[in-house]
């Protein structure tokens, strides 16, 4: 039997609404498997600019702190889009994962047998499955360089992002991506602008450099405009690509509209230790907040990644993406992902169905 504390961050827009599905499955899951996971509640996003002021305030983050692992929902809405970038939803996304310490961000993008004909690519380039990992450097780069706006005389305004790498946040993020590839088919793609940024080229050095403790990896390195052309042209190519924030937050979402629907997919935020974040990838969609239409299989998904990356339970883990393959199978699907023969369902049932399948399993 296994204890574990987990920090529960719902945030805003549907957030609550699949948080609470995947919470079931969770639930369902230390059940069957005897394990008991304790859920403690905190704000993050436009909930606790409303109740506190600010995005992320320091009790939340000291929550997070204190547990094994923190699942969130969503941030964000039009409610708040006005206010400054400081104190917009998001920022308390950006603080979490420094705040955390939290460098790696892991997207997988699969293509469910069941749903090759939700892709929008053609039926020849999907017809054997899609099976990426996307590794994301989560704390450097411009997302969190120096910025800021200037005098510029006749011209108006300047305003500047700075991208900086630093040979140790590349070299961590490196050896991350090529256990991963260990783990997979062994192929890494590693994705940077080296023709044209010096930060890039640092960025490649530094990896060549990690390759050769790797040797059993095949390295690959990919200008991202090339990167982003060969994802919808050949998918099949990649397993683990690597690459900085910016360049890794653009490629992860496109990589994840290939594969059908953005509600389908988990993310994974780590650091040193086993304490990591689990969110799906979707945002908070507040046109459908409330209206039990939510695909709650992202979230499910993660939960699932943090049983695996946090907990080291890969029986439970499996179990689950065992349950969601089941359903997909059986013809359930929530609206974003149905087609014209689908047995449409929302939110919670979508969830009860998962539930039901890990207890057969």
């Amino acid at each position: 039997m296994g204890k574990f504390n987990i920090a529960v961050l719902p945030g805003d827009g549907i957030g609550p609404e699949v948080v609470n599905e995947a919470i079931g499955v969770l639930n369902t899951v230390g059940s069957k498997f005897n394990h008991e996971f304790i859920l403690k509640e905190g704000a993050i996003g436009g909930c606790a600019i409303d109740t506190f002021g600010e995005p992320l305030p320091a009790k939340t983050l000291d929550l997070c702190k204190s547990c094994d692992a923190v699942l969130l929902g969503a941030v964000g809405g039009y409610k708040w889009d006005n206010l400054p970038g400081d104190k917009r939803p998001e920022a308390g996304l950006l603080g979490i994962r420094a705040g955390l310490g939290l460098y790696a961000n892991l997207r997988p993008a699969v293509i469910y047998s069941a749903l090759k004909d939700a892709s929008p690519l053609r039926s020849d380039i999907v017809k054997d499955g899609i099976d990426i990992m996307v590794v994301r450097e989560l704390t450097g780069g411009m997302y969190f360089g120096e910025k800021g706006r200037v005098d510029a005389g006749d011209m108006g305004q300047a305003a500047y992002d700075t991208e900086k790498y630093t040979t140790f946040e590349v070299e961590r993020i490196a050896r991350l991506a090529f256990e991963a590839a260990m783990k997979r088919k062994k192929r890494l793609t590693s994705v940077d602008k080296a023709n044209v940024l010096e930060s890039s080229r640092l960025w490649r050095e530094v990896v060549v450099k990690v390759a050769k403790d790797y040797p059993e990896v095949e390295l690959n390195h990919m200008y991202v405009d090339n990167a982003a052309m060969q994802l919808v042209r050949n998918p099949m190519q990649f397993d683990v690509i690597v690459t900085s924030n910016m360049f890794g937050d653009i490629l992860s979402d496109e990589a994840s509209m290939i594969t059908g629907s953005i509600g389908m997919l988990p993310s994974a935020s780590l650091g040193q230790g086993s304490l990591g974040l689990y969110e799906p990838i979707h945002g908070s969609a507040p046109d459908i907040a409330g209206q039990d239409k939510a695909n709650p299989i992202a979230t499910i998904l993660s939960v699932g990644m943090m049983l695996k990356y946090s907990f080291g339970l890969e029986e439970e883990s499996n179990a689950i993406e065992r349950a969601v393959e089941n359903v997909l199978n059986s013809g359930f699907r929530t609206a974003d992902i149905a087609s014209q023969d689908s047995k449409v369902v929302g939110t919670k049932e979508m969830g009860k169905l998962i539930k039901e399948e890990i207890e057969k399993i």
